[in-house]
């Protein structure tokens, strides 16, 4: 056990000034303003809690607000903060969150046309997938689209609305143990990938599948890849690989939020997170098969994963990748839009670059710095 994670056993939550620092980038990316963030922060007295001043309590009050005036998107973004980082069994504040988030991202999405609800068994577990661009007559490739360990599905409505646009077919979902999904998250919840193929074969072009798995998602999405050849290219941020399995010395100052998500999502002690992760890293041998373009955005200030990582990726010269590297922090919420361009164009561009020899001009572009 290293000393940081032994200072949080015990804890059910992050410190809250830690949870206000990170709930900015999942903010920001649901459209929120740092203003109006910092706003409804500055009302939060404690991470935990059911009382007027406790974190799920102020945000569950202004997204009922919004329900009520029938702003149901907005009400969900905000619904979707309150469960932040995770809901436990019993923390009614944020369970509720999590049940007002999905159903009001439900009535939205009635409103939208060929937005539709998919739900999927694997084993002992449920999971759930909003889909759009669907089709039986005109199966269009896919993108399969899940954030990381504390990102909930229905934050993903802006690209669901951007599927007859994009000429695609979408499937967003989330990570095990997020959200609505109750599959066990451990070393083969990949297969999870290749059951929502499965499950849309018959009104998706499913053999041209790419992948946009930010952070852990990326992760996943890198697992199924080397086991299943529909998935044709990956594009990521920040996505763990190797050393963060790996490095102990890294492990030590890992923030608390991640180590305690992730416990509360494998279902361990803090202090044993790390021992349980270990083996999920990618081997040198499976980073060398992963021949699939992979699109990484690397942050260059990221405090969670080492930028180590992609040093993994760019070890074989004829590898198709490309590595964006940012003057960020985590997630780069400074750079959203840059981001959001870079694997959205790396998602649609697989299927007419695929085995296309010297597509890559650029290995590695630094920006901001």
């Amino acid at each position: 056990m290293n000393d940081a994670t032994e200072l949080r056993l015990g804890a059910r939550l992050p410190p809250l000034e830690e949870l206000k620092r990170y709930v900015l980038l999942h903010a920001r990316a649901q459209g929120l303003t740092p203003d109006r963030c910092r706003e409804l922060l500055a009302r939060v007295r404690s991470a935990e809690g059911g009382g007027p001043d406790s974190w799920a309590a102020v945000w569950n009050r202004t997204a009922d607000g919004l329900a009520g005036r029938g702003a149901h998107l907005d009400a969900c973004r905000h619904y979707g903060l309150a469960r932040f980082p995770y809901a436990t069994a019993d923390d009614a504040e944020r369970l509720r969150a999590g049940q007002r988030c999905v159903r009001t991202f439900d009535r939205w999405r009635r409103t939208r046309r060929g937005i539709e609800r998919l739900e999927l068994a694997v084993g002992d577990g449920r999971f759930a997938c909003w889909t759009a661009g669907l089709s039986a007559s005109e199966p269009r490739p896919l993108i399969v689209v899940m954030g990381g360990i504390v990102s909930v599905k229905e934050q993903w409505a802006p690209i669901l609305a951007r599927a007859d646009a994009l000429g695609v077919a979408l499937a967003v979902t989330e990570l095990p143990g997020v959200g609505e999904n109750t599959l066990p998250y451990r070393a083969d919840s990949h297969r999870m990938i290749g059951a929502v193929l499965d499950a849309v074969a018959d009104r998706a072009d499913v053999r041209r599948t790419s992948a946009i798995a930010l952070s852990f998602g990326g992760h996943l999405a890198l697992r199924a890849a080397l086991v299943d050849d529909r998935i044709r290219g990956v594009a990521t941020v920040g996505a763990p690989l190797r050393h963060f399995f790996l490095d102990r010395e890294w492990q030590r100052r890992v923030p608390a939020t991640t180590v305690l998500t992730l416990a509360h999502l494998i279902g361990c002690e803090p202090g044993e997170v790390f021992d349980a992760v270990r083996e999920w890293a990618l081997s040198e041998e499976e980073l060398r098969r992963i021949t699939i373009p992979v699109t990484y955005a690397a942050a260059l200030r990221d405090d969670i994963v080492p930028l180590t990582e992609t040093g993994e990726l760019l070890r074989d010269a004829g590898a198709r990748r490309q590595v964006l590297l940012l003057d960020d922090e985590h997630g780069a919420p400074g750079e959203l839009a840059r981001v959001r361009v870079a694997l959205l164009r790396g998602a649609l561009g697989r299927w007419a670059w695929c085995g296309a020899p010297g597509f890559w001009p650029c290995r590695a572009e630094r920006s901001g710095c």
